[in-house]
């Protein structure tokens, strides 16, 4: 039988596996069942809910998430939220233009394309937009934050580092890696 102390486990900021905590009943927060698990960044950093409902119904494109893409922030260094979404007819440069210059941030994009066969397909592509002008300190939480949001966004198999607009390029950048999964 394997105990841990909840509040200690998320003091140290770890992954949470409850396996049998006798002394909580099945009311108490950290309690689903007989077995719970609450994902936190190394930073502390937490994914909001919305973030994984939205994903589930985005991946989809279930009706009220038939949205091209999003952008998530990291709200008072605690907090993974959604930022912006673009409309179904937004293109991959209105996705680009709603990161900012200096500033870090996570995107989620359904990237239409042809594919080296010539079959039309599609692909969620999870970007992490990490510019080289952005603080260090806010560089190194969204690093240390990104596991935590791509657990949430499961299902989701090509992810892009970027530090700078020559990265975002679609011709030279980003297609050549996302056609690698076709």
């Amino acid at each position: 039988m394997l105990i841990v102390d909840a509040e200690a486990a998320l003091f140290c900021q770890i992954d949470l596996y409850v396996v049998c905590l006798p002394h909580l009943n099945s009311e108490h927060p950290f309690m689903l069942g007989s077995s719970c698990r609450r994902s936190m960044s190394s930073t502390g950093v937490v994914v909001s809910d919305d973030v994984s409902t939205t994903f589930q119904g985005f991946k989809i494109q279930a009706d009220g998430f038939k949205y091209r893409y999003y952008v998530y922030k990291i709200v008072d260094k605690k907090t993974i939220e959604i930022e912006k979404h673009g409309e179904r007819s937004a293109t991959y440069e209105s996705f680009c233009e709603d990161l900012p210059d200096n500033d870090c941030r996570y995107g989620l994009i359904d990237l239409e394309f042809t594919s080296n066969d010539g079959r039309p397909t599609s692909k969620l592509v999870f970007i992490t937009w990490n510019p080289d002008t952005a603080s260090i300190r806010d560089k190194m939480l969204y690093s240390g934050s990104k596991e935590a949001i791509k657990s949430a966004l499961n299902g989701v198999g090509i992810h892009i580092n970027c530090t700078d607009r020559a990265e975002l390029d679609y011709e030279s950048s980003v297609l050549p890696a996302v056609k690698k999964f076709t």
